[in-house]
């Protein structure tokens, strides 16, 4: 009886809890974000102004808010482009900031524990051979790039940022205003 116990107890563990959390709960909130009442929720923000747009660039950070923000963007039109992706940057800034500090303290032990798995072991053996470590670093700056840049979860680039790289944070947050406020800007030229 006891051993039946722990087997089910054992085939219900989740290996890394915190990524699991964190991608369920970036799936459920798109999931939850694509409703009617949200999208309204998108247009009382455009009588805020430039607030608005600060509140929509915090927003442009987070996987289950980037929707709302993306949505914001594409209806103001009024304010001045430019001066719009730079107040939304810096929203975007602080957000990757808190996103930064939330995931180098808690997902810490998981993201040693994950890059001790074999098939990670593996991954990195091979890359070693084929790929330098100086091209393997750049590669993971564009890709986070890339991902700060566009409506994607930040979480995901500051996760590859914090997790895999040594970055300090000084560079993070000026990355983090740059590429959201690019990416912003983009959005509004839409």
């Amino acid at each position: 009886m006891k051993t039946r116990k722990m087997k089910t107890k054992k085939r219900f563990k989740i290996k890394y809890p915190k990524l699991f959390l964190l991608l369920f709960i970036i799936i459920f909130s798109y999931w939850v974000f694509s409703k009617q009442e949200v999208s309204n929720f998108i247009k009382n923000l455009g009588s805020l102004g430039y607030v608005g747009v600060f509140i929509s660039g915090m927003l442009f950070s987070f996987g289950f808010t980037a929707p709302i923000a993306t949505g914001f963007f594409l209806v103001i039109g009024k304010q001045n482009i430019i001066l719009s992706a730079l107040i939304g940057g810096i929203g975007a800034m602080i957000s990757d900031l808190l996103i930064f500090k939330f995931i180098k303290t808690s997902f810490k032990e998981e993201f040693q524990k994950l890059g001790k798995e074999k098939f990670n072991l593996r991954i990195k053996k091979v890359s070693e051979k084929i790929i330098s470590k100086k091209i393997k670093t750049y590669l993971t700056y564009l890709f986070a790039g890339i991902i700060l840049a566009s409506p994607l979860p930040d979480e995901i680039g500051v996760t590859l940022l914090s997790g895999i790289t040594e970055i300090k944070e000084k560079i993070l947050l000026i990355l983090g205003f740059l590429l959201n406020a690019l990416g912003i800007l983009i959005i509004l030229l839409v």
